[in-house]
């Protein structure tokens, strides 16, 4: 889905969902590149609402560090509450980056911050919004490379 649609589709679904702030992006140090300047798109998913998910440090430090180079991009992207999750399905619109309104799959690399289990099933909603195939023998070179980090990704071996 091309950006015109998707803000179309937006525009239209936005005023019937609670808190449509959530899905809008464009907060103060909010950053954007030209997609056509960088070399790497990397999306960062953080699988919680949005309310919970900006207060994560850790994911604000990433933005910040990976913006700061220019070939490079990061952008931001969260589950939906359940209001938006329905509009998101009904109209077919596949979850996407707050800043540029990309649909994920667009993105070279989708990185996901995992920092409590409870968060695993969120993060399997989040692949099937932004319809990407949660089996990596599924996707193709045509999808994101999937990266994952955070707290409930270590594994400690006694």
């Amino acid at each position: 889905m091309d950006n015109i649609k998707l803000n179309q589709k937006l525009a239209k679904i936005l005023p019937t969902v609670e808190m449509p702030g959530r899905y809008t992006g464009g907060e103060f140090n909010q950053i954007t590149k030209d997609w056509q300047a960088v070399d790497v798109r990397l999306a960062l998913l953080f699988p919680e609402i949005y309310d919970l998910g900006m207060s994560n440090l850790g994911l604000m430090i990433l933005y910040d560090l990976i913006n700061k180079d220019p070939n490079y991009l990061a952008e931001r992207s969260f589950v939906p509450w359940i209001d938006m999750e329905a509009a998101l399905r009904k109209e077919n619109i596949p979850l996407y980056s707050l800043e540029s309104k990309h649909p994920l799959d667009d993105f070279d690399i989708l990185a996901v911050s995992l920092p409590y289990e409870s968060l695993y099933t969120n993060f399997l909603n989040a692949l099937d919004l932004a319809q990407i195939p949660a089996y990596a023998k599924e996707r193709t070179e045509d999808h994101p490379l999937i990266i994952a980090g955070g707290h409930s990704t270590y594994r400690s071996f006694y």
